[in-house]
């Protein structure tokens, strides 16, 4: 096909990708203006949900919808050579920012997170992985200017007419689009990503990942698009758990801000560390030698002990009412239950939610010893009864972070008491205000200080569960 008929095809169909494009939103939107719900609470929740979809649905003019295409061999097969894993005998796809489909649901973009995609990142002669071409697009603004073909043999065959992009012989549509000049905020790169970009994005998500690299070699951008990737191939867990990207100031999260809506993903918080940790205002600061306390991994160790330091014996023994039956649990018995948790190195606040279980159990226990049948309803009941809450928040009593802070750092005592070992006295008296406040409200809170208490907050919370399917 003559260039020119190429390029006006490929416009062509830009065109009606933008068409179906506006029309998927158009579509999202009126299901949003008459959703349809149980209950009122539902339905400010799917109308919610819809407006976000309608919202990552527009179109950017200035962003293509598509960067590439694939030409799949008439021979392709599941899992053949490296394949996609479906069969695609003959097929062609264009690669883009997110999916796009017509009216009956047949795709017309491709999203580059789809597995099916890869191929465009990944293939080679030597592995051309199903493909017949490779075709790269090049664009002024949302306008398409060119392409770039890249032909492969099947089963990795040469051939003198076809293209191989290396390192000596690279694309020069490729080589362009990472080498335009950066000028306002962070562009996405996923008409560009190298291989071994790739297997950092798609990496599983079970795996720690960290980017490491010479400033300019795009770690923040490979980072960005791993957390697109993760929103799209595991989402259900991701959104359930939830996603921030946290940056060193605002300048950069100004920076980067554009990256992730670019690619359909809005529900990303993006903060820095001072307002991650920001649970009291600052209205102080610290000496060089309060600081550098402060900031010393030996004062988590501090928190913790002066954390589990709260954990007390009971003042007498639990009774509880069950009907006709008054169950007993004397003191020593149920301080031997909390040091028994303790020992086994659970969290301050897990602790305080199995203690109650712990409890429950044991008390049952004499239940069943008296012939009464006993189920997991009744060991709810007895759990949340009122003398076991009253009980448990004696012997294992919730903290709350900032006052826990506050208490340290106001009382030069309850350092001693548990930073023997830690710190030295001059550590000690460099850790605590040199005039003690009245309360948390008036106190010279420091940005260091809020570090604190976000550890304290971690040590002393219980983890957050999460469900797989």
């Amino acid at each position: 096909m003559p260039e020119d008929a190429v390029i006006d095809a490929e416009r062509a169909h830009l065109t009606q990708s933008r068409e179906y494009l506006h029309l998927m939103r158009e579509n999202v939107l009126g299901l949003a203006r008459n959703p349809m719900a149980g209950d009122r609470v539902s339905l400010e929740y799917l109308k919610a949900d819809l407006y976000r979809r309608a919202e990552a649905l527009k179109d950017l003019p200035d962003a293509p919808l598509f960067f590439g295409r694939l030409d799949y061999s008439e021979l392709a097969r599941a899992g053949g050579a490296g394949g996609p894993g479906e069969d695609f005998a003959g097929a062609d796809f264009h690669i883009g920012r997110r999916h796009v489909h017509d009216p009956d649901g047949t795709p017309v973009v491709l999203d580059w997170r789809a597995p099916v995609s890869r191929p465009f990142y990944r293939a080679s002669q030597s592995d051309p992985m199903g493909l017949t071409l490779r075709r790269r697009f090049g664009f002024s603004g949302g306008a398409l200017t060119a392409y770039e073909d890249e032909r492969f043999k099947p089963g990795g065959e040469t051939s003198s007419r076809s293209v191989d992009y290396t390192a000596e012989n690279p694309s020069k549509l490729l080589i362009t689009e990472i080498e335009r000049p950066r000028s306002g905020p962070m562009r996405d790169i996923v008409a560009t990503i190298q291989p071994e970009q790739d297997d950092i994005v798609r990496a599983d998500a079970a795996t720690t990942v960290c980017v490491q690299g010479a400033p300019g070699t795009g770690k923040t951008a490979v980072g960005l698009h791993r957390v697109a990737y993760l929103l799209y191939a595991h989402k259900e867990l991701v959104t359930r758990r939830g996603v921030i990207v946290v940056g060193p100031n605002l300048a950069f999260l100004s920076y980067i801000r554009n990256v992730l809506p670019a690619l359909g993903e809005l529900d990303v918080t993006q903060t820095t560390v001072t307002q991650l940790v920001a649970a009291v205002p600052v209205k102080g600061t610290d000496t060089d030698e309060a600081a550098a306390v402060k900031g010393d991994a030996r004062v988590a160790e501090l928190l913790k002990r002066a954390l589990w330091s709260h954990l007390r014996a009971p003042r007498e023994a639990l009774v509880v009412s069950r009907g006709a039956r008054r169950l007993r649990l004397p003191g020593h018995e149920i301080e031997a239950l909390a040091q028994e948790l303790r020992g086994r190195g659970v969290r301050y606040g897990t602790g305080r939610e199995l203690l109650a279980h712990r409890i429950a159990h044991v008390l049952l226990t004499q239940l069943e010893a008296a012939g009464e049948t006993c189920d997991d309803r009744t060991h709810d009941a007895v759990r949340r009864s009122a003398p076991v809450r009253k009980c448990v928040d004696e012997v294992w009593p919730k903290v709350d972070a900032k006052k826990l802070v506050f208490s340290l750092l106001s009382d030069q005592e309850m350092v001693m008491r548990n930073g023997g070992g830690l710190l030295d006295d001059a550590e000690m008296a460099a850790l605590c205000w040199p005039k003690p406040p009245r309360g948390p409200g008036s106190a010279p809170w420091s940005r260091a200080d809020q570090v604190l208490i976000d550890e304290a907050a971690d040590l002393s919370s219980a983890p957050r569960r999460s469900r797989t399917s």
